[in-house]
């Protein structure tokens, strides 16, 4: 999974059981496509946890950070569609992060996915920075693994929160992002239990707090998908 541009926006939530089934419809008939239509949208992606039976991630791949705060961007979020605000408030503990790409390595899209969220001890930054691009550069080559990346939150300054945001109520944000992809979910768990576990993370100058998700492809779209249809 190469990622598509320089910046991204990573999400993570939950769905109630109850919610889910129309959640699915919406979100890849209606809400993937408003987004691949905005310019400067790469591609989406959302993964469903393997772990939590209500978790999602969702990722956006952007050309330019400036997408983040672009008025096709903005005009969207402040004018979510009926079914887009009713849709909404069941977006549970929501965790949006906009990020600038550090590093990315690999290519093609998955079925497996690890999502580390971590935040480097104060004065390691630059440290850690440097050995998480020479671990994930070579994690690609590995058998059973495609893609590799390291996004680092950078939230753009903004006037007020979106409409979307008021709608769902105060998101939260993630400060590093992880992601490993992969065709063998196994040699994924192997490697966020090893090279990439919170202990060998916090060796490498991260903070002892990390939060590790695991997920499967749901479905990905991209604007030539839009286009298509």
């Amino acid at each position: 999974m190469s990622l598509l541009g320089k910046a991204a926006v990573a999400m993570w939530w939950s769905v109630r059981a109850e919610q889910r089934a129309e959640f699915g419809d919406w979100h890849s008939h209606e809400h993937f496509p408003e987004r691949m239509s905005i310019p400067g949208f790469r591609r989406g992606s959302r993964w469903t946890s393997t772990t939590d039976s209500e978790g999602f991630f969702v990722l956006y791949e952007l050309e330019q950070y400036e997408v983040l705060t672009s008025k096709g961007y903005l005009d969207r979020l402040n004018a979510p569609t009926p079914w887009s605000t009713k849709m909404m408030p069941h977006h549970l503990g929501m965790v949006r992060s906009q990020c600038r790409v550090a590093a990315s390595f690999g290519g093609g899209v998955a079925t497996a996915l690890a999502t580390i969220r971590l935040s480097p001890e104060a004065g390691r930054e630059a440290e850690l920075q440097t050995h998480l691009a020479g671990t994930l550069g070579t994690l690609t080559q590995k058998p059973g693994l495609t893609g590799a990346h390291l996004l680092l939150t950078d939230t753009p300054k903004t006037n007020a929160p979106t409409t979307e945001q008021q709608i769902r109520g105060k998101d939260g944000a993630a400060d590093w992002i992880v992601l490993l992809s992969g065709y063998d979910a196994d040699v994924v768990e192997g490697v966020i239990a090893g090279q990439l576990s919170t202990s060998s993370l916090h060796a490498a100058g991260a903070s002892d707090a990390s939060t590790i998700g695991r997920y499967r492809l749901a479905f990905t779209m991209t604007p030539q998908d839009v286009a298509a249809v």
